[in-house]
């Protein structure tokens, strides 16, 4: 199955420039050169760090300048057909490859290389860590491998205001305080929450208060009893 990552109407492109790069601005600046080199990238962290959103980014870079991209993750059903027209192939979620998914991805990473056509994959995990199939593994391993960190407080608080700029929303420094003191600086999680609370603004016909932001969460634990 080919999957080409798209954008959401009501999401931004995950780009490059909408990233905060924060600790992990080596690994941006590498993956902006990847298509004028040969060698894999494989991306790995925690999720939240930000994993996807670069393979994105550089698979609409590519997209963006006329290239194909293969995209494949643990969704993705085999066969995984590989088509020498890509410019770019891409496989997300490695460690929750199954054994066929495993398979496929070793057939498409050996003709990828073979057609000089560039790798990026990510996964919670460094590639020696991968619960996968040894020759698939280490070559998942022998190019370049980016460890992802967390963003600092301030760098998180940052992209939350860029988000909320977007949307239109005004974030004091309380509501990002109260967020940040009781959710993990996991962007994926925190953009997840300030997606409800602005539906749960409009809904209320409220500002975003920390008042408001509590009351949200009271009723979620209560709908979850």
């Amino acid at each position: 199955m080919r999957q080409i990552p798209l954008a959401i109407a009501d999401e931004p492109v995950r780009s490059f420039d909408s990233f905060v790069a924060g600790p992990n601005l080596a690994a941006v600046e590498h993956l902006r050169g990847v298509m004028q080199q040969t060698a894999p990238v494989y991306l790995w962290g925690p999720a939240g760090v930000g994993k996807t959103h670069l393979l994105q980014a550089l698979a609409h870079h590519v997209q963006r300048v006329g290239g194909r991209v293969g995209w494949f993750n643990a969704t993705s059903a085999p066969p995984w057909n590989f088509d020498e027209s890509d410019a770019l192939i891409v496989f997300d979620d490695c460690d929750r490859f199954d054994e066929a998914q495993q398979h496929a991805a070793f057939a498409l990473f050996v003709e990828a290389t073979t057609h000089r056509i560039p790798v990026a994959a990510a996964g919670l995990v460094p590639p020696v860590d991968l619960p996968l199939r040894d020759d698939l593994r280490t070559r998942l391993g022998w190019g370049h491998v980016f460890a992802l960190a967390p963003l600092a407080e301030s760098e998180a608080r940052a992209a939350m205001r860029r988000e909320a700029d977007r949307r239109g929303l005004f974030l004091s420094d309380d509501v990002m305080s109260y967020l940040l003191t009781r959710f993990a600086r996991d962007l994926k999680h925190l953009m997840m929450v300030l997606d409800r609370l602005d539906e749960f603004a409009l809904v209320h016909k409220r500002a975003i208060t920390v008042p408001l932001l509590k009351q949200m969460l009271a009723e979620e634990k209560g709908a979850v009893a």
